[in-house]
């Protein structure tokens, strides 16, 4: 089964040099493991781009979807075989990165 691991940052800052070394290293033991499948840093909210063509036409509208003072930074799509391990996959990535991280099952 596939879990997507959102990585949830609040905008105190960048990661540190140490925050992105213990994140490569977690990616590593995910690869290690067989558990990688595929992964990514996302850029602050401010230059998103909403797109709505639930119309005739497209319409823009310039940032992000939802006003929070935390989104989406990143995330993991881990193979596990249950939500446990999912969850405990989720710890290591939180502390790697240290930052939040919210689970969800693939359906």
């Amino acid at each position: 089964m596939q879990y997507l691991l959102s990585v949830i940052d609040d905008g105190a800052g960048s990661a540190t040099a140490t925050e992105q070394a213990d994140t490569d290293a977690f990616n590593d033991r995910l690869r290690a493991q067989g558990r990688w499948v595929f992964a990514g840093g996302l850029g602050a909210p401010t230059p998103a781009t909403v797109v709505d063509n639930r119309g005739g036409e497209p319409v823009f509208t310039d940032g992000p979807f939802v006003e929070a003072k935390e989104w989406l930074a990143g995330f993991w799509i881990v193979e596990a075989p249950d939500g446990d391990v999912a969850l405990h996959l989720a710890a290591e990535g939180s502390r790697a990165c240290n930052r939040k991280v919210e689970v969800r099952p693939f359906l």
